[in-house]
């Protein structure tokens, strides 16, 4: 068994079905998961979920937020997951037998990881994707690719619980340079990489949207330490204050 640092966010993004949202819950709670945050459900969906009788621990607890970027702002790691049939995505998936492996090969391996799973009718859109380091498939009938957005939460769950990667310790606030740099500090640098590219006339009306997703999974992809994101981020408000300067 592995012997797991990472704690684990399951994220609802704009869930439809109340029961949906209460299944999620129970089936975290069967692994061991406690941390349920849900990004701009349906309000009746929301206040029906929260108010249903015998509702667990974890719905309870549960948090709701207005958009992705708070919900997933403190991880150092965020998966997203896609059946993958309906898109080209450009970019591999992680069939769910094998994200015991993935996880291992992640450096240093420890604090929040965040679980993303989109809502029932249109799953994950590709800029809510843009914000994973990785995307897991769970492997299903090509008949059939989409599951129940609460047994995709609870296979999910169980995964993780079996390979080891659920951590039963509280997180300590406590921030060291050499671990992974979560998502709010890699936003910081992408903002301000995206002020200098835009003074410098690098992004294009016609394809800036295509090629700011590009560098956010750039970024993602380099696997930044938080001292990495500090000497970075210093790097580029040197460059935007010379720039300013020069005008």
């Amino acid at each position: 068994m592995n012997e797991s640092r990472f704690e684990w966010r399951v994220v609802l993004v704009r869930p439809r079905n109340p029961l949906n949202v209460g299944a999620a819950a129970r089936a975290m709670a069967n692994f061991g998961l406690r941390d349920l945050v849900v990004v701009a459900p349906h309000a009746p969906v929301w206040r029906e979920a929260r108010s249903a009788v015998g509702a667990g621990e974890v719905l309870k607890s549960a948090r709701a937020v207005n958009d992705l970027a708070k919900a997933i702002g403190e991880a150092a790691l965020v998966l997203g997951t896609t059946s993958g049939s309906r898109r080209n995505l450009d970019r591999d998936l992680v069939p769910l037998s094998e994200l015991s492996t993935w996880l291992q090969g992640r450096t240093p391996g420890r604090g929040l990881a965040a679980l993303l799973f989109g809502s029932e009718k249109t799953g994950l859109s590709n800029e809510q994707m843009s914000y994973c380091h990785g995307l897991v498939r769970i492997p299903t009938s090509s008949r059939c690719p989409s599951m129940n957005l609460g047994q995709a939460v609870s296979v999910c769950c169980y995964e993780l619980a079996r390979s080891g990667f659920v951590s039963v310790a509280a997180r300590k606030a406590r921030v060291h340079l050499s671990d992974s740099a979560n998502l709010q500090a890699l936003e910081h640098v992408f903002e301000r990489a995206t002020r200098v590219l835009d003074r410098v006339g690098y992004l294009k009306p016609k394809s800036r949207s295509a090629a700011l997703t590009k560098l956010r999974r750039f970024l993602l992809d380099l696997g930044l330490t938080n001292n990495d994101v500090k000497i970075l981020g210093g790097i580029l408000a040197q460059i935007e204050w010379k720039l300013k300067d020069s005008d």
